[in-house]
């Protein structure tokens, strides 16, 4: 055991460079949700290079390479990353900054694929002191519904090789290199995505018998919504958000818009709370139609469920990384309300969603989802140490 330990400690260390230059790459050539075609096809030929097999095309852009053991009995364990990238401008002036205008990863992906590779260099170099399957996922649009794990799911990828486990790992700023962190249970929201047009009749500001106040009464409707939402949820005692982030009406000092757009996210930590706050949204929206007469029109495009990781798994990996990293380095989190599509992995089998620090030690955090978001890249080291030495513990643990 501390053998196979020394192993994956030395290892990482010695391909840090490369886990850092595969991070820049994909840095420096980002792409949205379900366009991932380039950065697909680099991976690919990666695998390629280094004999590891793979499939691709699965639910467009994804692709699922497998390291096997000494023989195919064993567990299965599905480790999965992200590829897509944010519509986001980037201000960074590194080297390696993105050079696609408007495209940038800026919540970590581009370290999460770069960690995953890292870690397949390390089991396919311990395939033979393992038995069992290591399935690496690379997965397209988490950042978008419905959702890459969802698509991959619908296409039947795990019809003949079921994982009995998945494990991911997301950079998280606020968590200082070297560090991981876990939360057993529920951990992140769900996430459904609202958006409602308010249609009425237009005309002269000046003249507003002649109108309906679309601007007012999108405004009316938001103040509603966030009043009734707040009101329930102090009742059911849920976490819960719902946050308007864009609202449209495209008229002008003295134009009162025919129609007003509003968009915005619904995120909970209960299912059945989850469907019954929804049909709150469309019976507000409803009954302020009926009082101002006119046609609200509410759409939701469903997300991502609750992420929930198996409060087996979680204890089991806190113990292990311990063993790997100290008990100095490892971290326990509250809930969050952000959201991950990994949490459709939960229907097929066990989950573990972990977090690695990426923050250098005195200097400040730099937010996800941020135009100058970046990285502390001594990070990667832990994060390919970690998820495989996990892979290792659970594979050959008859307890995982």
């Amino acid at each position: 055991m501390a053998g196979i330990k020394e192993i994956i400690l030395s290892h990482s260390e010695e391909i840090k460079d490369v886990v850092i230059k595969l991070r820049r790459h994909f840095h420096r050539y980002p792409e949205l949700s379900y366009a991932e075609t380039n950065t697909s096809s680099f991976i690919c030929k990666w695998l390629g290079d280094n004999g590891i097999g793979f499939i691709s095309g699965i639910a467009g852009t994804g692709i699922i390479a497998t390291i096997k053991g000494l023989s195919g009995d064993g567990k299965i364990i599905g480790l999965r990353a992200e590829m897509d990238a944010l519509p986001i401008n980037e201000k960074n002036q590194c080297e390696y900054k993105s050079t696609n205008p408007g495209i940038m990863h800026a919540c970590g992906h581009d370290g999460h694929m770069a960690m995953l590779m890292g870690a397949a260099l390390v089991l396919n170099k311990l395939k033979n002191q393992f038995e069992g399957t290591v399935l690496l996922i690379f997965q397209p649009g988490e950042e978008k519904s419905p959702g890459g794990a969802r698509l991959i799911i619908e296409s039947g990828a795990f019809n003949d090789l079921k994982p009995d486990m998945f494990i991911a790992q997301h950079h998280l700023p606020e968590l200082e290199t070297g560090k991981v962190g876990y939360k057993s249970g529920r951990y992140m929201a769900s996430c459904d995505e609202i958006y409602i047009t308010v249609t009425g009749r237009g005309g002269h500001a000046a003249l507003p018998g002649l109108t309906t106040d679309q601007v007012y009464i999108a405004s009316r409707l938001v103040v509603k919504l966030k009043e009734t939402m707040a009101q329930q949820v102090t009742v059911n005692q849920i976490p819960t958000v719902l946050g308007i982030g864009r609202i449209i009406g495209d008229g002008a000092t003295n134009v009162i818009p025919e129609k007003v757009e509003i968009a915005g996210t619904f995120r909970t930590f209960d299912e059945k709370w989850r469907s019954e706050g929804i049909r709150l949204v469309r019976s507000v929206a409803e009954e302020v139609a009926s009082e101002t007469g006119v046609n609200i029109d509410v759409r939701i495009a469903e997300g991502y469920p609750v992420l929930c990781n198996d409060e087996k798994l979680t204890e089991m990996a806190m113990i292990y990384s311990e063993e790997l990293l100290g008990k100095d380095r490892i971290e326990t989190f509250d809930i969050r309300m952000s959201s991950d599509d990994f949490s459709f992995y939960n229907a097929l089998a066990p989950c573990l969603y972990y977090r690695v620090g990426i923050k250098e030690k005195n200097t400040p955090m730099r937010k996800l989802h941020t135009p100058d978001f970046d990285i502390d890249e001594e990070g990667l080291k832990t994060g390919v140490a970690n998820l495989s030495w996990l892979v290792y513990r659970f594979i050959t643990d008859s307890v995982g």
